[in-house]
């Protein structure tokens, strides 16, 4: 069975009252959309209810979801169910990324220790340059441990072009594979010539704490913020397309481990 969660669409996904899911067992033919999450009745729908994103961890299945805080700033928070269906509940009392950043698209990675940590981006509305940045979770997911590490800007792949003092240059959407051949690999997405793009980035000695080199973009003409998942037929991506408020829609597409690398 396939368990899809994503952002409802009303108001760019702004005051939406939670987060639905889908079921499928061929990735065709999904069933209607069934709420596994209320934001409305633990107060988390003061604005955005964005990007929920599910991991299956030590039994337990753990939402990673942005969410508008008192204060204005957007966090990742951590929700648990005992099922992927949900019900979700609320399980860090306090965002699991910096308290004082503004940040988004928080995800779940497991090192060779068996310790958990939280790959996000530290978003450009609050620093222009956006960055990609991991942090440690305690044992439960509960809260962060220690500080912030900054892996990478979104000004800093060859392939984006030098903008003017002053514009932004977005991040978002990270997601960590490791390789058949043990290389540690980042999806992770901003826009390219004003397209959306899946772009790769890779560890230089196979952990979070490398240096993420800048692959070859893997989409470069609309489409991103992806995940890979173990479909019937092998790996496979999903990401969302177009990136256009309202009109987005997960496809779903085979992708070829080559390694060092992914490729269609």
């Amino acid at each position: 069975m396939y368990y899809l969660y994503g952002t409802r669409a009303k108001h760019f996904g702004q005051k939406t009252g939670g987060f639905d899911v889908y079921t499928s067992d061929n990735l065709t033919d999904w069933s209607r959309p069934a709420e596994c999450f209320s934001s409305d009745k633990f107060g988390y729908n003061k604005q955005v209810n964005w990007a929920p994103e599910v991991h299956k961890y030590n039994g337990k299945y753990y939402m990673f979801a942005t969410f508008t805080r008192k204060n204005g700033l957007r966090g990742t928070f951590s929700l648990i169910a005992d099922s992927p269906l949900g019900p979700f509940k609320p399980h860090s009392k306090l965002p699991v990324t910096p308290v004082e950043w503004e940040c988004l698209d928080g995800t779940l990675y497991i090192d060779k220790n068996n310790d958990p940590y939280l790959v996000f981006c530290h978003e450009h509305t609050q620093i222009v340059d956006g960055t990609v940045c991991y942090i440690r979770l305690n044992d439960d997911l509960s809260e962060y441990i220690g500080e912030p590490v900054t892996l990478f800007s979104g000004s800093s792949p060859y392939y984006i072009d030098k903008k003017p003092k002053g514009m932004h240059y977005i991040t978002d959407g990270p997601f960590m594979y490791r390789t058949s051949s043990d290389e540690l690999l980042m999806i992770w997405s901003t826009h390219i010539n004003n397209r959306y793009a899946q772009c790769i980035a890779k560890s230089d000695n196979g952990e979070i704490n490398g240096n993420f080199i800048h692959l070859p973009p893997l989409i470069d003409n609309d489409g991103g913020h992806g995940m890979l998942f173990s479909g019937k037929d092998g790996l496979m991506i999903t990401f969302h397309r177009p990136n256009k408020t309202g009109f987005e829609h997960p496809v779903f597409m085979s992708v070829k481990d080559t390694g060092d690398s992914l490729k269609f």
